[in-house]
């Protein structure tokens, strides 16, 4: 596995969840982007943009989905996510497992990881949501136990140096 510039210098943890990440989008027909969110709604990983330039191109017609920018997705995820929680905790119904928005135009997936971090999937209308969300399934199972304290923060230091290195 070749190392990405933002994947340079991370712990073979955090590349393994960059390849995770990646695999999800590369084989997952119809989904567009991707993004985990940590239990506080801050971004902890997103989908690479460059890899969704095919999808993208295809749906140049219409509007591709949260305004092009994994901050937008993440702070969809985080809403939808606190909403969910609320809604769990009214009606006594007990943690919630997984959400799903279905629109026009796409769907939305938001799945609880184990440490309370989410994992939020944009996909195209003529996704297969059994599909995407059996995927999901699968990352969070083999992502979510190794999303420790230490790894959301080298995480989110990454993402840090990446928007600042971009801005110079």
């Amino acid at each position: 596995m070749t190392a990405s510039p933002s994947t340079v210098g991370l712990s073979s943890e955090a590349r393994n969840l960059h390849w995770l990440l990646s695999n999800l989008v590369e084989e997952v027909p119809g989904i567009l982007s991707v993004a985990v969110v940590s239990s506080d709604g801050l971004l902890l990983l997103s989908s690479d943009d460059s890899r969704n330039t095919e999808a993208r191109d295809a749906r140049s017609a219409r509007r591709t989905g949260p305004r092009g920018s994994a901050a937008d997705l993440a702070t969809v995820v985080s809403g939808i996510g606190s909403l969910t929680v609320g809604a769990s905790k009214l009606m006594d119904f007990g943690p919630v497992k997984h959400t799903m928005v279905s629109m026009d135009e796409g769907s939305l997936f938001v799945m609880s990881i184990s440490d309370g971090s989410l994992l939020g999937v944009h996909g195209s209308a003529d996704c297969d949501m059994s599909v995407v969300a059996y995927h999901m399934a699968l990352f969070v199972g083999r992502a979510g136990h190794v999303l420790t304290p230490e790894l959301r923060s080298e995480l989110r230091q990454s993402l840090e140096t990446e928007s600042t290195g971009s801005r110079r």
